[in-house]
């Protein structure tokens, strides 16, 4: 019986050793696992830090900027300090004064602003500290320039605590211990500086190379106590900060090994009760939880965060922190995206606020030209001032528009030139017989900066137009804008005798025209009109649309206004 039953037996040690060697795989596995949960936790307290640093940048060169970093620093726990230095490297603002050793040229020979101005976004690179100081890490941000050249920092001191990685997660290994450390292996922080601490000097700098490369490394080794480890490390923050967790490595001399019946028949016996206890339970109590959060997540990814797990309330105690922790995520995401909807409406008032200053200053200005205009006994110089007064009237348009408008970044170019056109033909209504106008023009939603020379040289067009076709007989002035995909085209037709030659040829307005042109990549011409009168045309590329207010007035839609 006792030979019979030796093969059970010998499978049973085979087991055993084969349950041993799976176990310390499973373990290896859940260290290095623990470590990239470590390190995305860590990581994502360091993006945050990157996120206000960005948000901060385009505020950074105010007045206010001492205090404005000043306050956040007293509010947010974990920063502590936050600075801005210009491209040069001149210290511009902090939270905090700067040391009097800073000078321009220290802060370029730093490794992070050297780094940032060679074209890094984000670096991160242990704080060069002083005895007795508290280790810190500095997280830089480059700042551009809107058309992407370099034009200075945002830093953020972050003390090294904050960033401590936590160990008591329950999947950790019984005696595990946790440590950053920069590229080179050296230790910023550990729970026990002994754990990492190799036997003989060896350096920890090899796992570093594994962590850049295949972005998480797993080594064993002896500390200086002597006792025999697991190392399982992952990338913190690109190459410059690591998560390194430890354990002690089990032994050869194993419970498992030295109660073979314990770990054959009690285990084998607890796992077919645990499974019938499973099999039975689960469903009751975790299965169906699991799938009432996993619908309030899909509803949650949906974007509908009024929805709270309340009947997780009677759920076991993991569930229903899971459900608390579902609960808070959509108040932070509705509370965050009130903040940005308010901050959002308070910009928008103010860009208004500013158009409509800007409008005002604008027709001082005009107004003031008018006045020294109507002083003027000189023909050709109350002329002249009577075409500036006119293009700084366009420009007043522009910003009269914006303000007005439903979005203050874009305006739609049809009615911004319908209103043009009006505006400049009822200005000359009163100075001879009646000029007529009609406007054919498609829509095309722009930005100010294109819509500015789209508007000038429209003014100088009218206004050769007014004195040579229309001057003392009246007429009909027709203008035409026409989008055609990629090239546009804005024309001026006049029912008079026909262009000048001279007139063509210079003149301070034909220069303009020709500049306005060049601004939007395009080209001015003048022609004769086939049924007599004068065309002044602009070929160009089509300026970058954004979708119109009006969801139904797309490009290409003709509508024709008359005054």
């Amino acid at each position: 019986m006792a030979l019979a039953l030796l093969p059970i037996v010998l499978l049973g040690v085979v087991q055993t050793q084969a349950d041993f060697r799976r176990q310390d795989a499973d373990r290896r596995a859940d260290l290095q696992l623990a470590a990239g949960r470590t390190a995305a936790t860590t990581r994502a307290r360091l993006e945050s830090a990157f996120v206000l640093l960005e948000a901060l940048s385009p505020e950074s060169l105010g007045p206010d900027c001492t205090p404005r970093l000043t306050a956040l620093v007293d509010r947010l726990d974990g920063y502590e300090a936050l600075y801005r230095v210009s491209a040069t490297g001149e210290p511009i603002c902090g939270s905090r004064p700067f040391a009097p050793t800073t000078t321009a040229e220290t802060v370029r020979a730093r490794v992070w602003f050297q780094r940032a101005r060679a074209g890094e976004d984000t670096v991160v690179v242990r704080s060069i500290r002083a005895n007795g100081e508290e280790p810190a890490l500095i997280a830089a941000v480059r700042v551009e320039r809107p058309m992407g050249r370099f034009d200075g920092v945002m830093t953020a001191l972050l003390p090294l605590h904050s960033l401590q990685p936590d160990i008591t997660d329950p999947a950790l290994p019984k005696g595990a211990q946790a440590a950053l450390t920069d590229a080179d292996g050296n230790l910023l922080i550990a729970t026990d500086p002994e754990a990492f601490a190799l036997k003989g000097d060896e350096p920890l700098a090899g796992w570093v190379e594994r962590a850049r490369t295949s972005g998480s490394g797993l080594f064993e080794a002896d500390d200086v106590r002597g006792q025999h480890r697991v190392y399982a490390g992952a990338a913190l923050a690109g190459r410059d900060v690591y998560v390194l967790l430890s354990a002690p490595a089990p032994g050869l001399l194993s419970w498992a090994r030295l109660n073979p019946i314990g770990s054959l028949l009690l285990p084998l016996g607890a796992w077919l009760t645990a499974f019938a206890a499973v099999m039975l339970v689960s469903e009751r109590i975790v299965v169906r939880w699991l799938d009432y959060l996993e619908r309030i997540a899909a509803i949650y990814a949906r974007g509908r965060f009024s929805v709270r797990p309340v009947q997780a309330a009677h759920a076991p105690s993991e569930i229903r922190l899971l459900a608390q922790t579902l609960d808070e995520l959509a108040e932070n995401i509705t509370s965050r995206d009130a903040m940005l909807n308010e901050s959002l409406g308070e910009k928008d008032a103010l860009m208004r606020e500013i158009h409509h200053r800007v409008k005002n200053n604008l027709q001082i200005i005009s107004s003031l030209l008018s006045m020294q205009q109507r002083a003027l006994t000189d023909g050709p110089a109350k002329a002249a001032l009577g075409d500036t007064r006119q293009r700084i009237s366009a420009l007043a348009l522009i910003y009269r528009t914006l303000y007005q408008s439903d979005n203050i970044r874009h305006a739609d170019a049809r009615e911004f030139l319908t209103e043009l056109v009006g505006q400049l033909v009822a200005s000359d209504a009163g100075r001879g017989p009646v000029v007529s106008s009609s406007i054919e023009a498609d829509s095309l939603v722009v930005d100010p900066d294109k819509l500015a020379p789209l508007a000038l040289w429209l003014v100088e067009a009218v206004t050769n137009a007014q004195k040579h076709a229309f001057a003392g007989r009246g007429g009909d002035l027709q203008v035409r804008f026409k989008v055609d995909g990629a090239t546009s085209v804005l024309e001026v037709q006049d029912d008079g005798p026909g262009p000048d030659e001279e007139a063509v040829k210079g003149g301070v307005g034909r220069t303009l025209m020709g500049a306005f042109a060049k601004q939007l990549r395009g080209e001015a011409e003048t022609l004769r009109a086939p049924n007599g009168g004068t065309i002044a045309r602009m070929t160009f590329a089509t300026p970058e649309a954004v979708t119109p207010t009006d969801p139904g007035d797309v490009v290409g839609t003709e509508r024709r206004a008359r005054r």
